[in-house]
This record gives structure tokens, sequence and C-alpha cells, in this order.
């Protein structure tokens, strides 16, 4: 098993990319509270979107989210943000799941879609650039290797970019990236399932 796999299979991995501002304040508040109840949190962004909205990005630890999970978290989140009062004027909550071609925040995220494509850009200059696009061929505990679009004549095909430069990367929608996510989501909720009906053997055992 890789560093990278124990990591995904940790409870607590700690986010590469984070917010600024008063968005890093709110991601301060609620991150130690989805963590309690199992979900860990993706990105949160306040936008001019419908007046004023808070988004929230969560996933349980296997990675899957269904509408009740995003209301779960929508009701745990709620009265920490009611107390502390971060945001001075009315807005509207929303809670969602990462999606398919979501941000890439933890090593690990690297590590479970190496082969798709990502674009990304990086805080210093990588290669004379910052922005990047390419197949993920190699994740391991210090950085990521892409297999570059679009290579200009006289360029390297690949990059290798440390997890310290980058300051912002997202999966890129392709049909094969679908495919994968959902193929990934079925086992992550078959397991769920299966573990749900052991619980309930051991129960029944209990009673009996």
């Amino acid at each position: 098993m890789t560093d990278l796999t124990q990591m995904a299979d940790k409870a607590r991995e700690e986010r590469l990319i984070v917010e600024t501002g008063i968005d890093k304040k709110i991601a301060d508040m609620i991150e130690p509270v989805l963590e309690d109840i199992g979900f860990k949190l993706v990105r949160v962004r306040l936008s001019g979107q419908n007046g004023l909205t808070l988004q929230i990005m969560a996933e349980r630890f296997d990675g899957t989210m269904t509408v009740e999970d995003c209301e779960e978290v929508s009701q745990a989140v709620s009265p920490v943000l009611d107390v502390e009062d971060p945001i001075d004027r009315a807005y509207h909550l929303e809670v969602s799941s990462p999606g398919i071609d979501r941000p890439m925040v933890r090593k690990s995220d690297f590590y479970r879609w190496k082969g798709h494509l990502v674009k990304c850009e990086t805080s210093v200059l990588v290669n004379d650039r910052k922005r990047f696009r390419g197949r993920i061929i190699e994740a391991d505990v210090d950085g990521i290797t892409l297999l570059r679009d679009g290579v200009a004549y006289g360029e390297p095909p690949e990059v290798t970019i440390p997890f310290t430069a980058l300051s912002d990367a997202k999966l890129v929608l392709t049909d094969e990236l679908i495919r994968e996510a959902l193929r990934a989501d079925k086992l992550a909720k078959q397991k769920a399932a299966n573990e749900n009906d052991d619980e309930e053997d051991v129960a029944d055992g209990d009673d009996n």
C-alpha cells in the first residue's frame, strides 16, 4: 500500500489548497464539525450568486455524497454559522458534493484520479509557466507528474509539479472520467451497504 493510499484511508488529511479571507474563516469554523459527523471539507466559497451564497463542498471519507448527506451537513453547520455569525448580511447556504469535475484539494485526490486530465495553476513558475493541463501519470507524497496537452514545439511533454507550488487544481470533464466516477460511486455505495448489513447482523445477534 502506498503512502497516498494510506493517506486516503485516514479520517484526517490536510488540504493542500485552502481558502483565504472570509472563506478561510468559515472553513476553519465548520471543518471540525464536518469531521465529527463523518465528512471532509472540499471547499468553501462565498459568492455574489443569488444575492449572496455560501457554497460548501463536502464528501464522506469514501468519496460519496447523497442529497441526504447534503441535508445532514447543512443541519450540522447552520447552528455554528448562526452563533459565530461570520457573514454580516443575509445569505443563502448551499451544500453540495464536489461533482465529477471536482476541485483537487488533497494529495490523495491526485492519487485517486491518476490517469485523468486535470487543469492546475501554480503560485510560482514551473518550467516558465503557471498554468497546466494534462493527464496525471504519477502522484507521490511530493507532487504530480503530468503528460501535458497541447505542448508547443520544443517544450517537454511531461512536467512535475510540487504540491507546495499548487494554488488551484480541478479535474477536466471527459467521458472516461464520467465512467470512472460512476463506477467508483457505485463501488463505494455497495461497500457502505455491506457494512450496514454487517452491523445489522451483529445487532440481531446481540438481541438473540
